[in-house]
């Protein structure tokens, strides 16, 4: 990462949309799993998540917030995706009607989930960028700063899954001990 920032930003830019495109081949081709589901998500935070530790190494200021962000993302796709194999939903995209109308737009309207995903991407990415390169031109600053505001909406969508599937979890908690209960 360090030593060559072309070569790197070109490989996470293209792993990031050959993830866009991998779970719409293995819907087309009937080959969904819960394990591909699964590792599909641990290797997206795991791609983050290293791009987050160099950041904290060149933003040291920073570095509390990127763990924050760390620490938000993982256990934010971790409940989700644990709350809704437990509770029985097929896919973790599958977002009930009782559920946040945020997330059934997130994850039900792949423009939004690409956008988002992109976005909070970018932003780190651009973060990433910016230690390279001398000041910024207009340009990057106006990508920098959308790529920004869409990566706090994306953490907003983290907190509010990990709400969400905290709720689910409680209630499937509350509905097992009530059996035990009988």
């Amino acid at each position: 990462m360090p030593w060559h920032p072309k070569v790197c930003v070109s490989l996470y830019c293209i792993s990031c949309l050959l993830d866009a495109v991998d779970g719409n081949a293995a819907r087309y081709y009937n080959q969904c799993s819960k394990f591909g589901a699964v590792l599909d998500m641990v290797t997206d935070r795991c791609t983050t998540t290293c791009l987050l530790c160099f950041l904290s190494i060149q933003y040291p200021s920073w570095t509390m917030l990127f763990q924050f962000l760390i620490s938000l993302d993982f256990s934010s796709h971790y409940m989700h995706m644990y709350s809704s194999m437990i509770s029985g939903s097929s896919s973790h995209k599958k977002i009930s009607e009782k559920q946040s109308w945020y997330l059934r737009i997130y994850y039900t309207n792949n423009i939004v989930l690409f956008i988002m995903c992109a976005g909070n991407e970018l932003f780190f990415v651009g973060l990433y960028v910016m230690k390279f390169t001398g000041p910024l031109n207009m340009f990057w600053w106006s990508a920098v700063s959308v790529a920004g505001v869409i990566c706090f909406l994306k953490q907003f969508i983290n907190v509010i899954q990990i709400v969400n599937a905290s709720k689910t979890l409680a209630a499937i908690d509350q509905e097992d001990r009530a059996v035990k209960a009988n």
